[in-house]
């Protein structure tokens, strides 16, 4: 069944203006069908903040259909956050106190932006490490999305992100590598994920952390890995959660952060992503945007619309198949009875109660 509207979030009447199937919660209560209840800990800045909602229920919502999804969103104290932000967040939001009272099956961290090179430095960093520790002996598993990753692999396993020559923008063909595991258990084998980032962990660095990579890319590096466990947590370096338009959205931002003076530099293509007749228009437009700059007149409009209709999305199956693995997993090893994190007689520590394939061993 898909995700249950129990609150009046804006996101679900967005998703069924989609013409996604978002269940009502008086007929959720007739249907004798399990429930998951999934947290969002979303610290994206306020410019994100809905759509990485939208993103992530959407991502849920359509790829798996074995219960009734229950997704709580919260965020942490000490961001900074606009007035708008601040009331969406205090009025659809939930608490942290009260997601650790009622629990979790499973929790979903998304990235953030970050203004420090060390991640310790950030105001997220005390209250985040106090999310995960809970998350890591109270939930079943917990998938952290980009910035997500860099923090737990810097904290619990002294793997710190390295900066990248320039920054890694656009869609990367990825293939599977450990094709044992359930996560990846009957997806492409070859598919596409977007990544926008300026610093990674290095397969070198999964390796001595002792962590299993499951899907990599020539180009973008590890996008999908697992803890030692096999399952406890799982890693994206990339956005499989992104939107078509996504990278195309960022891109016009960049445009305007040089436009306003913010950046030096007229911003790059983001990665085998914008068509070949497409960049020949975002080429002319550029040109007639640094002629209105010299004279002093108002800059012309990217042509977003133009663009986004030559744009494809070569990546949300894949991401869905994953997803509802990941899911599927929990529903498996969970206790039938309201977001009780684990099965009698499974340890979720152990992977051979969770059906892994070798060679997931546990790291020295």
């Amino acid at each position: 069944m898909p995700i249950v509207a129990h609150t009046e979030l804006p996101t679900f009447a967005r998703l069924r203006a989609e013409g996604q199937t978002i269940l009502d919660p008086d007929r959720a209560l007739h249907q004798d069908i399990r429930e998951l209840h999934i947290g969002l800990l979303n610290i994206m800045p306020d410019a994100a903040l809905a759509a990485t909602e939208r993103q992530f229920f959407r991502l849920i919502n359509e790829s798996n259909q074995i219960a009734q999804f229950y997704v709580h969103p919260f965020t942490l104290d000490g961001l900074e956050r606009s007035q708008a932000a601040r009331a969406h967040i205090a009025r659809y939001y939930e608490p942290f106190d009260r997601i650790r009272e009622e629990g979790l099956d499973a929790l979903i961290i998304t990235g953030a932006n970050v203004t420090h090179p060390d991640l310790a430095q950030e105001p997220f960093w005390g209250p985040l490490i106090e999310v995960i520790d809970w998350s890591l002996a109270n939930v079943t598993s917990t998938l952290c999305s980009c910035l997500a990753t860099h923090a737990v692999l810097q904290f619990r396993y002294g793997q710190r992100r390295r900066p990248l020559p320039a920054k890694r923008w656009g869609v990367y063909v990825h293939r599977v590598v450990s094709r044992g595991h359930p996560l990846v258990n009957d997806v492409n084998t070859r598919f596409d994920v977007p990544h926008s980032r300026f610093n990674e962990i290095s397969r070198e660095q999964f390796d001595a952390a002792g962590l299993h990579v499951l899907a990599e890319s020539e180009e973008a590096g590890v996008h999908l890995a697992v803890s030692e466990d096999g399952f406890r947590l799982v890693f994206f370096q990339g956005h499989p959660e992104y939107d078509t338009v996504s990278l195309l959205k960022e891109y016009k931002r960049e445009v305007g952060r040089f436009v306003a003076g913010d950046r030096p530099d007229y911003p790059p293509f983001p990665e085998n992503y914008i068509r070949l007749r497409d960049r020949a228009v975002l080429d002319e437009h550029r040109d007639r945007i640094l002629a209105s700059l010299a004279i002093g007149r108002p800059v012309p409009e990217v042509p977003e619309d133009r663009i986004a209709a030559g744009l494809d999305n070569t990546w949300h199956d894949t991401a869905e198949g994953v997803v509802g693995n990941w899911m599927g997993k929990i529903y498996q090893i969970t206790n039938s009875n309201r977001r009780l994190p684990f099965m009698d007689g499974v340890d979720p520590a152990d992977p051979l109660d969770l059906g892994l394939s070798p060679p997931l061993v546990p790291r020295p």
